[in-house]
């Protein structure tokens, strides 16, 4: 049976209202969804069309902002639910899910996931956050006047943060890895050599940063399949 992983943005959070469908983006698109009872159907204008099956078994891994709290939960809960009625739902925090679709959850690892509202900054160890900052600050506030600087120093000033609360033991294998950056920000010119610079780090982004989130989510999906007693 193929899953759906769903990935929720920070817009959803904010809300109640915006949770209900309500939040802007830009480009707009049109996009369709048919909910069977075999199936499910998702049509996006320029896109294309793309189904999976469903039944008893249906679970959904969902992808939340670090720090997410228990209000935050209820209104993707109540999204999810009303919308895709699965069998199983489980949270899993985006730095998290990014760090797994990247394929590099093993071991210890910072990571920031630069958004397009949100920015997160997290320090895993096998996929586990053991310290996370996050701010309203993304890649949309730089077509709004913001620089890269500014995204920089944020994402600088949350990680010495965490080095301050973290223990040496786990930070210092992270800090030879660098810094993986995944989200819209991966993509933006100049934002990578920028963070490099204010941290005196060796930067990286994902092989594919818009999707690293949603690929991890796919594949806590897939293990919900395999091992449905551990939701």
């Amino acid at each position: 049976m193929e899953v759906i992983g769903v990935t929720v943005s920070a817009n959803v959070l904010s809300s109640d209202q915006r949770a209900a469908g309500m939040c802007r983006s830009a480009p707009p698109t049109a996009v369709a969804i048919d909910l069977g009872s075999s199936s499910i159907g998702v049509w996006a204008a320029h896109r294309g069309t793309i189904s999976a099956p469903c039944g008893d078994a249906f679970p959904v891994a969902a992808c939340r902002p670090v720090l997410a709290g228990e209000h935050d939960q209820t209104v993707v809960r109540r999204v999810v639910e009303a919308v895709l009625a699965p069998s199983h739902l489980v949270f899993i925090d985006t730095v998290r899910a990014a760090a797994i679709g990247s394929g590099a959850a093993a071991g210890s690892l910072l990571v920031t996931d630069v958004g397009a509202q949100l920015t997160e900054v997290a320090l895993l160890d096998h996929g586990r956050v053991v310290a996370a900052r996050r701010a309203d600050i993304g890649t949309r506030d730089l077509a709004r006047g913001a620089t890269v600087d500014l995204v920089s120093d944020v994402v600088a000033h949350h990680l010495e943060a965490l080095w301050g609360e973290t223990a040496r033991t786990q930070l210092a294998p992270a800090l030879t890895r660098g810094l993986l950056v995944v989200g819209d920000g991966a993509t933006h010119p100049g934002l990578s050599a920028a963070l490099s610079a204010v941290l005196r780090l060796l930067v990286y982004r994902a092989a594919s940063p818009r999707t690293a989130a949603l690929n991890g989510a796919g594949l806590a999906a897939m293990s919900l399949l395999r091992h449905p007693a551990r939701t």
